[in-house]
């Protein structure tokens, strides 16, 4: 049996409960993916965006619901290593790939600013757009894992002071007509990691520029990597420390809060307080 099919039938045997039935499960509960949707799937190089190609892929064969996809890798600078890395990566994976280049790392590092990462995310997520647009996509899919919502819930309470959180789905504010879907959104880290592992596959970590020695350590340049270990150490406390926030989003008492933010205007528990005690 050729690789690509073991791997393959992996994702559909041995991680049917990890990771194709949380897959499913996403793309059924949030409605990710209707009839005749034209979806672009982003892949950066990772195992993330590279387990996501394969699970469009199985779901495009077997799947009830018609739709098309096309594999993009958006090449920012990436050195010729982890040009080649992906690229053989998409042979064994038999994945159909479109590599389209940008010069990315040369602008954010020829401007002095003090988020290189913020200013890179930005631009990549726009000629990622205007990619689609190009290609004709209604749809952007990215491999962003549970352990991503859990980690931007936390960023956002303890750096950015409210609470938001990693949407399974969006819609463009500046291209009309596209949106943007996270596939993956139900699935572990661990699992993938797991996929990984047992179908002896060796994927980019970090190809950045600014972090090439990026590692799941905490050396104090990334607050993403500060939440990752405090779940860690949190896990040791209550094994479900993370599905209990993310369940806890889907479940906001607002009767029970000083105040939301909506459409950018916020509304105080004041407003309606006095109203309630007349009834």
């Amino acid at each position: 049996m050729e690789k690509y099919k073991e791997i393959e039938r992996s994702i559909i045997k041995k991680y049917r409960k990890e990771i194709w039935s949380r897959f499913i499960k996403a793309v059924q509960e949030y409605e990710l993916i209707k009839e005749n949707d034209k979806i672009m799937v982003c892949i950066s190089g990772g195992k993330d965006s590279f387990l996501l190609a394969k699970c469009i892929q199985e779901l495009q064969r077997h799947g009830k619901v018609k739709f098309s996809a096309n594999y993009v890798v958006m090449n920012p600078g990436y050195t010729d290593y982890n040009r080649d890395l992906i690229l053989d990566n998409a042979k064994i994976l038999n994945i159909p790939i479109e590599m389209f280049e940008s010069n990315i790392f040369d602008v954010v590092t020829s401007i002095d600013s003090k988020s290189p990462c913020y200013l890179c995310a930005r631009m990549r997520r726009g000629y990622l757009y205007s990619k689609a647009k190009e290609l004709g996509c209604n749809k952007i899919a990215l491999g962003h894992h549970f352990d991503d919502v859990i980690e931007t819930t936390l960023l956002s309470m303890f750096y950015g002071s409210e609470i938001k959180t990693m949407m399974p789905k969006l819609h463009s504010d500046n291209f009309p007509g596209i949106e943007l879907i996270r596939p993956l959104y139900l699935v572990k880290e661990e699992s993938i990691i797991s996929w990984r592992k047992n179908n002896e596959l060796t994927f980019i970590n970090c190809a950045c520029k600014f972090t090439e020695e990026c590692s799941l350590i905490n050396d104090g340049t990334s607050k993403r990597k500060e939440m990752k270990e405090l779940i860690k150490d949190l896990r040791k406390v209550n094994k479900n420390i993370d599905n209990n926030i993310f369940k806890a989003l889907d479940n906001v008492n607002l009767n029970c809060v000083l105040g939301i933010k909506k459409d950018g205007k916020y509304k105080s528990f004041l407003e309606d307080y006095d109203k309630k005690s007349k009834r």
